[in-house]
C-alpha cells in the first residue's frame, strides 16, 4: 500500500508545479508601450499592440511571445502618408489587418536575451531573431527589416525613394 502512495504523490506534485509555473509567468501588456519604425523616410509608430506574453527568466523553455500589431493603427504624423501606408500598395490593411510575431525560441545571452520566431507581415512569414532586455518589467529590443522582403511598397516611382530598411524599436512594459 505504501508503494502506491509514492507515485500518486509524485503525480500530484508534478501537476501542481506545472500549474504554478504557468501562473507565475503570464504578463499583461501595460499602457505606455511603444512600437516604432524609423529610417530616413518613412518613420512612425503603431498605436495598437496586443497579445500573450509568457516569460520566466528561470524557465525560458516555456516562455513565449505571441503578439500582434493592428496594421491599421499606423501613424506617421502625416495624414496622407498614413492613408498611403494603409493602401494595398504598402500594408494593405484591409487584406492583412495584423502584423504577427510568434516566438519559437527564447534564450539567454551574455548580456540579455535573444528571441527567434516567425514575423508574419502582409502575408509573408519569415523567421527573425533579435536581442532584447527585460528590466523593471519592461521588454525592450530592436531589429532591422527589409520592407521589400514583406512586399511592402516597391522600388518604382516615389516608393523607390523610401528606405529599403527600417529599424523597428520595441518597448513593452508589463504587469502580472
Amino acid at each position: 500500500m505504501k508503494m502506491s502512495i509514492y507515485p500518486a504523490t509524485i503525480l500530484i506534485l508534478l501537476v501542481l508545479s506545472a500549474f504554478t509555473a504557468v501562473q507565475t509567468t503570464k504578463w499583461k501588456i501595460a499602457e505606455g508601450y511603444s512600437i516604432k519604425f524609423s529610417s530616413k523616410d518613412p518613420s512612425g509608430v503603431f498605436k495598437v499592440f496586443k497579445g500573450e506574453i509568457i516569460f520566466d527568466e528561470k524557465s525560458l523553455d516555456v516562455s513565449k511571445f505571441n503578439v500582434f500589431i493592428d496594421a491599421n493603427s499606423i501613424s506617421t504624423g502625416n495624414g496622407m502618408k498614413n492613408k498611403h501606408a494603409k493602401s494595398d500598395k504598402w500594408f494593405d490593411v484591409k487584406q492583412y489587418p495584423e502584423i504577427r510575431f510568434n516566438s519559437t525560441k527564447i534564450s539567454k545571452t551574455s548580456s540579455a536575451y535573444s528571441v527567434t520566431g516567425m514575423l508574419d507581415m502582409k502575408g509573408v512569414k519569415k523567421e527573425i531573431s533579435f536581442p532584447f532586455t527585460f528590466i523593471n518589467n519592461t521588454f525592450s529590443g530592436s531589429f532591422t527589416i527589409k520592407r521589400l522582403d514583406y512586399n511592402i511598397g516597391t522600388t518604382k516611382g516615389m516608393a523607390g525613394k523610401a528606405a529599403q530598411e527600417l529599424l523597428v524599436e520595441i518597448s513593452v512594459p508589463v504587469t502580472k
